[in-house]
């Protein structure tokens, strides 16, 4: 196949040069020329690109321009079901026709094992294919046949080169296709190897390409950095239509799936599943994993009411305060931001006069969680005073609420939803922000609330 001619733009520049060499000639960054493709497109439309801005009237341009209420009106949202609830709720109600979804996530954590059973469902009711770059078909049919799912239907091509992918796709006409992974695919029109920034970004395009004109739903599968985030360009991210995360200790039994970028649906979405000997499993209430349900009070530990999404969480918060055995306490935070722990502890010593500067402070989201909103803060700090002082707080006692920098306790989004979930799980008590209190009109359930504006008034009272 002709390759064409290669072409080496700088990062930082954007000079072209036909040769890759160690130094930019035109701003002299260094390490900065990756390989590109040269644009074909004027030579395809006929475009002359020094044409005088005059005969741009000649083209035909008609029916280029409309307005939104016509495109709207003449197209509809095409979604199915994965025959995954939790999948479901993450992608925003299920597949959409010609969406391209991207999945990271840790080596083993289950993103082959989680769309190998997706495909195996659809495959009953649609045509699907399942794209191999990494594993033999050998190797994905034991997995299949010890996950007891259904192998008549599902149709696996060993492939790599997004050419030949894209020929024998038109040819099987999937509606719904998975490959894995991204970081294997090539292109001929590439010398890099597999892998490279180039490589991903022009074998994406093609698959993007590929799905907005035949509507097929596409999965791809991307490996991680050292650091947790999708490997290759960024602007692989910026071409997809989704963007999903899975998170977990691949020796655990609980997975996360979030998602960071939807075009078809929110962002704050979660999902949870179960690592078993049949795959992952749908967990419908997660907030009974979360939850440690201890058989006595113990201090350090406080339930709080997260929300991820639509969907309210019952998460456990413990804390762990002892003594400094060095110049430097250390302020270490698993499933919340540590910076914010910082503030927190500065909060309770200007306005209640507690000071932890001798004290190492460790708080640990329990099941894997995390927290990425300020209804954590009266929790974190509720949970650090009770190990500090060793004294144990009520097991049905919740607390949630955004605390300043004043010392003052701010109302938090969905405090009534929250509440009710709380009741349904069994808990009594809650302390949450004044603003949350629920109104005469509103049911919450049968729990005792407690609303306060200031934090020295919760210390008060407990």
């Amino acid at each position: 196949m002709n390759r064409g001619r290669t072409v080496y733009a700088c990062k930082e520049c954007s000079a072209h040069t036909s040769k890759w060499s160690g130094q930019c000639s035109g701003c002299g960054a260094w390490n900065a020329l990756q390989e590109i493709l040269p644009s074909l497109s004027s030579i395809k439309s006929g475009f002359d690109p020094d044409l005088n801005w005059a005969s741009l009237s000649d083209l035909d341009v008609e029916g280029l321009v409309q307005t939104l209420s016509i495109v709207v009106n003449s197209t509809s949202e095409i979604r199915r079901s994965c025959g995954n609830c939790e999948l479901d709720r993450v992608l925003g109600g299920g597949l959409v026709s010609g969406s391209v979804t991207l999945i990271g996530g840790d080596p083993g954590i289950g993103k082959s094992t989680l769309l190998l059973q997706v495909l195996a469902t659809l495959a009953n009711s649609s045509q699907t294919l399942y794209v191999s770059g990494e594993e033999s078909p050998q190797q994905v049919g034991l997995r299949a046949k010890r996950l007891q799912l259904s192998l008549d239907r599902v149709r696996i091509l060993p492939e790599t080169c997004i050419e030949r992918i894209i020929a024998i796709a038109k040819r099987e006409q999937p509606q719904t296709m998975v490959i894995d992974s991204i970081q294997t695919i090539f292109t001929y029109r590439l010398q890099s190897s597999p892998g490279s920034v180039a490589q991903v970004r022009e074998s994406t395009a093609q698959i993007l390409q590929f799905a907005k004109k035949t509507g097929t739903a596409m999965f791809l599968i991307g490996h991680v950095t050292k650091e947790g985030n999708i490997a290759g360009p960024r602007v692989l991210e910026h071409m997809v239509d989704t963007v999903l995360y899975f998170d977990g200790d691949p020796s655990g039994k609980l997975r996360v799936l979030r998602a960071v970028k939807n075009r078809y649906g929110p962002v704050n979405e979660l999902g949870v599943f179960s690592m078993t000997e049949l795959g992952l499993k749908e967990v419908n209430n997660p907030s009974a994993i979360f939850l440690s349900r201890h058989e006595k009070p113990v201090s350090g530990s406080v339930i709080m009411v997260s929300r991820e999404g639509t969907r309210p969480l019952l998460v456990e918060i413990q804390a762990l305060v002892d003594g400094c055995h060095c110049n430097n306490p250390r302020r270490i935070t698993l499933g919340l931001e540590q910076n914010r722990l910082s503030m927190l502890l500065a909060v309770l010593h200007r306005h209640i006069g507690i000071s932890m500067y001798d004290q190492d402070v460790y708080v640990n989201a329990v099941g894997g969680v995390r927290i990425n909103e300020t209804a954590a803060d009266l929790t974190v700090l509720l949970a650090a005073l009770s190990s500090l002082r060793d004294m144990p707080l009520p097991t049905d006692l919740v607390v949630f609420g955004e605390v300043g920098l004043a010392g003052e306790i701010r109302p938090i989004p969905n405090g009534g939803e929250r509440l009710r979930e709380a009741a349904k799980h069994g808990f009594k008590q809650a302390i949450v922000p004044r603003a949350n209190l629920p109104h005469h009109s509103e049911h919450v359930g049968e729990i005792n609330i407690q609303g306060f504006t200031r934090l020295s008034e919760v210390i008060r009272n407990l």
